[in-house]
């Protein structure tokens, strides 16, 4: 199970920003996770929990709940290491509006989630097309990594491989200018 293509149904990335509450790092409401298949044996409670904050945050993402996911995660530093994003909460809710309004169709689809400690990171198809799910030669592959502490996210780091003309394209367009001086690494 662990490592498998991970398909998510439409209804469930609808519904689980309203099934799912964090508070100080806890889950409130539905104990499991669209990222429950990835749990590895060995992974402690608090490596768990971190899971859970930062698949709510995704789902939230996900499922444009974008007021609420700021209202969730206000008291989070968020640095981010992306250069083409500032740091904070906001700044990362208002790139992926704006992404939301120019592709409704977009989604990101976990392939591989590995938690270490405080790290959660998770390897993912990102497609900008309903018809592309599923297709490892349309869309990006990235790897995110976030870093939790205090039931919090503090920190955000990502690569982004394009795989077709397009994504290519949108990320030549979309990656100029340096908005934060966190540095890459």
């Amino acid at each position: 199970m662990h490592g498998l293509p991970h398909e998510v149904d439409q209804q469930i990335l609808a519904t689980v920003g309203s099934r799912s509450r964090l508070v100080k790092g806890k889950t409130m409401g539905a104990s499991t996770s669209v990222y429950d298949e990835f749990i590895r044996p060995h992974w402690t409670e608090p490596e768990r929990t971190n899971l859970q904050i930062v698949g709510s945050f995704v789902e939230g993402i996900k499922a444009k709940k974008f007021d609420e996911v700021i209202e969730q995660y206000k008291d989070s530093a968020y640095i981010q290491h992306n250069r083409s994003v500032q740091s904070g909460v906001k700044a990362i809710v208002e790139v992926n509006k704006k992404l939301a309004k120019q592709f409704p169709e977009f989604t990101l689809t976990a392939k591989h989630v590995y938690v270490d400690g405080e790290f959660v990171t998770f390897h993912s198809h990102v497609t900008f097309k309903a018809k592309h799910r599923g297709d490892d030669t349309k869309g990006l592959n990235v790897v995110d990594i976030w870093k939790v502490s205090d039931g919090n996210i503090v920190e955000h780091w990502d690569s982004l491989q394009p795989l077709d003309f397009m994504s290519r394209l949108l990320t030549l367009l979309t990656g100029g200018a340096i908005r934060n001086d966190n540095g890459v690494f």
